[in-house]
């Protein structure tokens, strides 16, 4: 069984503030975020091992961004996300 058949999986976005690394221009960007929420109840025909899986199972989000664009004109440079934090633990 797959770790994903244990989550429900729902798309938001969360405003946060960088600084182009070129320019120097900071700006508020809407960066997505996939929040995947444990089920109420174990799937059917779950094994003991995915019985364990599931009880130590918690809610958590994954940031599906990598990368901006620089929003001012004479730029527009690509640069990736300066955060090293992909996963957040809820």
């Amino acid at each position: 069984m797959d770790e994903r058949d244990f989550y429900t999986e729902t798309t938001e976005t969360k405003t946060a503030t960088y600084s182009c690394p070129k320019c120097r221009q900071s700006a508020e960007f809407q960066i997505r975020w996939v929040r995947r929420t444990k089920k109420k109840s174990i799937p059917p025909g779950a094994s003991d091992h995915d019985r364990a899986k599931f009880a130590k199972a918690t809610d958590y989000l994954v940031r599906a961004d990598d990368s901006l664009v620089c929003p001012n004109p004479r730029c527009r440079k690509r640069f990736d996300i300066p955060d090293y934090q992909t996963v957040v633990l809820l």
